[in-house]
């Protein structure tokens, strides 16, 4: 088995951070790249996930072992793509952390909707939605209990929704 980098082009990795993918499949890669071997993902000069081969050829089909997409690693001398000696292989997995154990989260996406019934709400509701999408409408999380603790998301990174601070930063 061996070890490589392979990059993820940008528009590519924007996608990859906005949705739950468990595979992602990546056009050409490395020379000599086979079924089973380890990959460190390579995003925007950062090392965002590990993962393994599933399908080597014209494109690797590769399968997430280790996410790393909120807090990535510069990639320093991978950041090319290709062969990586295993103990700098390790040393960079080994950088990635290891996984975060899973907790409840609440996710809401919420707008006004002006419809003759609440049939024609929905439909109107997943319009906007599939029109909007992840790169204009907020998305609000919060742990499961702790609605304080709300925080708004756009395409996939925290979002400041208070018109107030805007303003405010406006007048600095």
């Amino acid at each position: 088995m061996a070890q490589w980098s392979v990059i993820i082009p940008s528009e590519q990795w924007a996608t990859e951070r906005l949705f739950q993918q468990d595979v992602v499949v990546v056009a050409g890669g490395p020379a000599g790249v086979s079924a089973g071997d380890e990959a460190l993902l390579i995003a925007d000069e950062q090392v965002v996930a590990l993962a393994r081969v599933e399908k080597a050829g014209e494109y690797l089909a590769l399968a997430y072992l280790r996410r790393a997409f909120d807090e990535p690693v510069p990639a320093g001398e991978l950041a090319s793509g290709g062969a990586v000696a295993e103990a700098d292989f390790r040393r960079f997995a080994d950088r990635l952390g290891a996984a975060r154990p899973k907790r409840n989260w609440l996710v809401s996406v919420a707008m006004p909707i002006e419809a003759s019934g609440p049939a024609e709400a929905v439909r109107q509701f997943w319009s906007h939605v599939n029109e909007l999408g992840p790169r204009e409408l907020p998305t609000y999380v919060w742990p499961s209990g702790d609605e304080l603790a709300m925080q708004a998301f756009v395409l996939g990174v925290e979002a400041n929704q208070d018109p107030e601070e805007e303003d405010e930063e406006d007048e600095d």
